[in-house]
């Protein structure tokens, strides 16, 4: 059984940047911008994994269309994606490489009720032996679908700029040293990753960052 702390309410995520905006007062002033941060919880899956997959370098919109046909043509299931053709999938949208990914995810035959109850370390490493299923997806998945408390996303650029802004750093820290000042934010770092992600929007608006 897992000891990871999970993030199941608001009043969750409240404590967590209280936590944070008392050990650094700049997270402080990032919440005083931000307001109550989001509790962003979604359910956990092969459904979400496959729309990351999905997700990856288009445009939002690209992937929502995407999602949605898929959807529509009932084939965002494991046995679904494997029954289906390679013209199947192509209709709806998915690219060759995306259509390997998306049977190597049906293929791996994840335990994902188990996954619950498994380390965050072990989710991870489990998760990106799929291909196509990269650290940050895996991070990204263990945070918001399986609601660790404390799990970061250091290669993520909105977190590195966010960082680089709210902790006046010289340029934008890379993955392993934002990884590396992360380690100060346990036992919240998936807070500390909400509240970057929203002081992120906040400063974009602010000083005209495209």
């Amino acid at each position: 059984m897992t000891t990871d702390r999970i993030i199941e309410t608001p009043a969750c995520v409240a404590e967590g940047a209280a936590w944070l905006a008392e050990q650094d007062r700049r997270f402080g002033d990032a919440l005083m911008l931000t307001g109550p941060l989001p509790l962003r919880r979604k359910p956990d899956g092969f459904a979400q994994l496959l729309s990351a997959i999905v997700s990856q370098q288009v445009s939002v919109a690209s992937a929502n269309a995407i999602w949605n046909r898929l959807q529509q043509a009932n084939l965002a299931g494991p046995r679904k994606i494997l029954r289906a053709s390679d013209d199947d999938l192509r209709a709806v949208g998915l690219s060759r490489q995306k259509i390997r990914y998306a049977r190597a995810l049906a293929e791996a035959r994840i335990d994902f009720k188990g996954l619950r109850g498994r380390e965050t370390e072990d989710v991870i490493a489990e998760l990106t032996q799929v291909s196509g299923i990269g650290v940050w997806t895996a991070e990204i998945y263990a945070m918001f679908s399986l609601g660790r408390a404390d799990v970061f996303a250091p290669g993520d650029l909105a977190l590195q700029e966010a960082a680089r802004l709210l902790f006046d750093l010289p340029a934008r820290p890379k993955e392993r040293e934002l990884r590396q000042m992360a380690e100060d934010w346990s036992p919240w770092r998936s807070v500390a990753a909400r509240l970057l992600w929203a002081y992120y929007h906040v400063a974009k608006d602010r000083e005209g960052i495209r």
